[in-house]
Order: structure tokens, then sequence, then C-alpha cells
């Protein structure tokens, strides 16, 4: 089982895409048309490969949640990538700011930025291929069983 693909509520399709086609060159267009939503007419549009992607729909309003609150939502989604580095270059030359790095751990590396929507997004290269060394999960399981979790 993979997750296939994540439906974003988006203010501005093309905004969007600025951002989504600089994180992902490989990826492309795959289709798109309009629909109504609960009597809103709205685009939506699917950006990815052939085995994974990103909705998008536009028409949203608001603002998305507080990102550094306890809120209720979607806190943020990672991807892994191969070149971390690069990713960082494509993104800062787009426009976009890196809002923080993850923890320091020899096994990962990883970088966050806010899409234009408020959404978080997360990028990882993992160091290792071994899964148990990609996540600091021994003192966590530790502090679980102290927890009775």
């Amino acid at each position: 089982m993979h997750l296939e693909h994540i439906n974003l509520v988006v203010k501005d399709i093309p905004e969007t895409l600025t951002f989504y086609q600089a994180a992902f060159p490989h990826w492309h267009i795959r289709g798109r048309d309009t629909q109504t939503w609960y009597g809103k007419k709205r685009q939506w549009l699917h950006f990815g490969d052939d085995y994974q992607y990103l909705t998008f729909n536009d028409g949203g309003t608001g603002e998305n949640r507080n990102l550094q609150g306890a809120t209720v939502g979607l806190a943020h989604f990672a991807f892994v990538t191969n070149n971390l580095q690069a990713l960082i270059t494509r993104l800062e030359t787009a426009g976009f700011e890196r809002t923080s790095s993850g923890e320091v751990l020899t096994q990962r590396k990883n970088a966050y930025f806010i899409d234009p929507n408020g959404f978080e997004v997360e990028f990882v290269e993992y160091t290792s291929d071994i899964p148990q060394e990609r996540n600091k999960y021994q003192e966590s399981q530790k502090h679980s069983q102290e927890l009775n979790v």
C-alpha cells in the first residue's frame, strides 16, 4: 500500500503550481477540469507522475491553520528526495524561503517550506538505507513505555 494523492483546496492554482513545479521538476499536469462542488463551480488539477500526485482545487478562502498552534488540522506533509540541497536551491530560486530545518541527525537531513496556501511541506533526504537508523524511535519507545502508552 502507498499514498496515491493528497487533495488540497488552494487559493490560486497557477501560484500553487509555481511552488510544486520547483520542488518536483519531473512531475507534470496529469489532468484538469471544472466541476461544481457543493454548489460552487471550481477548477481542479492533478499534478504528479504516473504513481502519485497532488490535487489542487481553486477558490479556497480564508487562512490556513496557525502552524505554531495546536488547532486540529494538517500539520505538514513530507516527501523524500535524493538531493535535498538541489531541491532547496530550486525552491529558493523560485522565490520561496526555507522556514526551518529539522532535527540534525547523521541519518537524515530535512527542510521545511510553506507553500503559497500556508501548507507546510517537509522534504527529507535519508543518508542511511536502514529504516531503523532513519528516526530516533528508541528514545520514543522508552518514553512510551514509561507512560504506559
